[in-house]
């Protein structure tokens, strides 16, 4: 990742941070989806991830957008029960999805554990549901119009943690996760080229035990290590912090606006 390519956008706490990207969500997809034509976005999980869609839910434009258009993934999901707390997609329904006009058939959920399914299966499957929206060059799943991202104090993306084999895997859609060094044990992930063909990626994160991470990054540090250093979009790429996360990141990389 350059610094170069890479906007910092800070705000003073959590509770502003989550309020000002969800309000860029909203405005970006009332945008999008005035182009009629499907919207592809991958979230995130994590407090930060339930609050930015908590203020999705809240805001006064949402019905502005055409959720009908709207198809939601997710970077990474646990594989655990269903109704486990730990899942991603059952907080972003709490939050969000299940306040909306969204069809059922635009949520794009990995299989759970309690689905008949081993780990291998749920990635594959996964995989086979992202490439029901290929490209038309033959490329196996859609172009996320916006990919969110948490990033872990120890620097990981979606399921992708340092110094392990799966942030190095270039010809895979999604991968089965196993012993992850933060529980859950099991998950499966996107790979690395899945979530650089999106057209922005929008990492969130916030706090004081984020920051060493955030300065690595903004470093340039090797996404091996650090693989969030290895995170962009073709078109944008944003780090929504609060200050306290920023602490390490040079004054002249924040975005002055």
């Amino acid at each position: 990742m350059s610094d170069a390519d890479t906007r910092v956008v800070v705000q003073p706490d959590k509770a502003e941070l989550a309020a000002h990207v969800a309000n860029r969500f909203v405005g970006l997809l009332a945008q999008l989806t005035q182009e009629q034509r499907p919207v592809h976005v991958s979230l995130t999980g994590g407090s930060m991830g339930a609050a930015v869609l908590s203020g999705v839910a809240g805001h006064p434009w949402r019905d502005n957008i055409d959720w009908s258009l709207v198809h939601v993934w997710w970077s990474d999901e646990r594989f655990v029960p269903r109704a486990d707390a730990e899942r991603n997609a059952g907080q972003a329904r709490g939050a969000l999805l299940d306040a909306i006009a969204i069809p059922a058939g635009n949520v794009h959920e990995p299989a759970g554990s309690d689905d008949g399914v081993s780990l291998d299966e749920a990635a594959v499957s996964y995989a086979e549901d992202l490439a029901r929206f290929a490209q038309a060059d033959g490329t196996p799943y859609p172009v996320f119009d916006v990919c969110f991202l948490g990033v872990g104090p120890d620097g990981h993306i979606a399921s992708l943690f340092p110094d392990r084999s799966e942030v190095g895997v270039v010809d895979a859609v999604v991968l089965p996760v196993r012993d992850s060094p933060k529980p859950p044990a099991e998950r499966v992930t996107f790979t690395r080229p899945v979530i650089n063909a999106s057209t922005r990626v929008w990492m969130v994160l916030a706090g004081a035990d984020k920051a060493a991470a955030l300065g690595l990054v903004m470093a340039g540090a090797s996404f091996a290590s650090v693989p969030a250093a290895g995170a962009y979009g073709t078109e944008q790429t944003i780090v929504f912090t609060d200050a306290a996360a920023a602490a390490e990141v040079p004054e002249d990389l924040i975005d002055p606006d």
